[in-house]
């Protein structure tokens, strides 16, 4: 959230009445406009450029660079016209410079030449600067969206590839598996929408521990998610969990235990809610980054949105994601938090989302 300070102008100030003659009669120039520039002829070669240290010819046109000692008296730098340090004190035109008036007609042409000119040329460096650092940004938001989203994979979906188990695991009825994820094809009462309500599983609906496995090793979240849920239904919204779950990759040797425990708390929990829903495991393990379908990749959203929503597209004003896992300092990872930015979907936590 944006905070606004104000900072409060409206205090008294007290001045000696001795100094306001001096700030009246100085109002009147420096004050006004950029005096602390000036313009002459050399009255002798005496002075030097501060900038090449070279002397300045007498009768020669000579800038000045007015600055306050710290004695209280004025102190002048003087310059050749061509090495005076324009960007040192921005001049908005050569007649704002102190004595112009007085030079002869082909010295102002020359000031004012070489003013306009040193003016363009800030304001190209200016602009290129410009143009680098929104090149920059635009280059970090590509590369964080690619770490995001990874190489963007064209996943062709065909049926063919479907299959009824996950390699060497068999699938429940309904469930089916493609490539590294496994999927509930058609809930009962399941319809698609427009309006996309999609949810993590462990730790955002359901209450789960990594030391338990089994369909029943699990519980509500928070109290209010069957009534949030059936809301969500009855107001047109298509239910979508989308769920990490790499012991199913990792447990080569229990993939049967694994995919069991995950499936059956699924169904488990979809009974206790009473309402369709559309689930998406990424099964792929964590130490694989090029999984497309793994969170926060976002193969999962691109297989519901293209193959598995009748072509609807998709309302991103009213669908949201809601994920547990935001990269908070408890947080076992970013990974719900990212896989909604990769989308472009609005993002709740879950206890914000359930306690409303």
């Amino acid at each position: 959230m944006l905070r606004t300070l104000t900072i409060s102008s409206c205090s008294p100030i007290s001045l000696n009445p001795s100094v306001l003659p001096l700030l009246l009669s100085f109002s009147s120039s420096s004050m006004a406009t950029p005096a602390k520039v000036v313009a002459e002829y050399a009255k002798s070669s005496k002075s030097s450029c501060k900038k090449c240290s070279k002397a300045i010819a007498a009768s020669s046109l000579r800038l000045g660079l007015v600055s306050k000692a710290p004695q209280g008296f004025n102190m002048t730098k003087w310059h050749h016209m061509e090495c005076f340090p324009l960007s040192s004190d921005p001049i908005p035109s050569a007649s704002a410079i102190s004595g112009f008036s007085s030079l002869k007609s082909s010295d102002q042409e020359d000031l004012t030449k070489f003013i306009s000119e040193a003016t363009v040329d800030k304001q190209e460096v200016s602009d290129k600067d410009e143009s680098a650092k929104k090149e920059s940004r635009k280059r970090m938001i590509t590369e964080t969206s690619a770490s995001i989203k990874g190489p963007e994979v064209e996943i062709s979906f065909s049926i063919i590839d479907v299959k009824s188990h996950y390699k060497d695991a068999k699938l429940l009825p309904k469930w089916k598996a493609f490539q590294t994820t496994i999927y509930l094809e058609q809930d009962e009462g399941l319809l698609d929408s427009e309006k996309i309500a999609a949810f993590d599983f462990d730790g955002c609906l359901a209450k789960t521990s990594v030391k338990r496995i089994g369909a029943n090793a699990w519980s509500l979240m928070y109290p209010s998610v069957p009534e949030k849920l059936q809301c969500l239904y009855n107001d047109g919204y298509k239910l979508v969990i989308f769920t990490n779950e790499s012991n199913i990759e990792r447990w080569k040797n229990k993939r049967q235990t694994a995919v069991d425990s995950k499936i059956g708390r699924l169904e488990d929990f979809i009974k206790r809610v009473k309402v369709p829903i559309q689930v998406f495991i990424a099964c792929g393990s964590s130490t694989d980054p090029a999984d497309p379908f793994r969170k926060p990749k976002i193969g999962m959203w691109n297989l519901l949105k293209n193959h598995f929503n009748s072509e609807l597209p998709v309302d991103m004003d009213k669908s949201f994601y809601v994920g547990d896992a935001a990269g908070r300092k408890n947080d076992h990872s970013d990974a719900d938090i990212k896989f909604a930015e990769a989308i472009g979907l609005k993002f709740y936590l879950p206890e914000d989302f359930f306690s409303t």
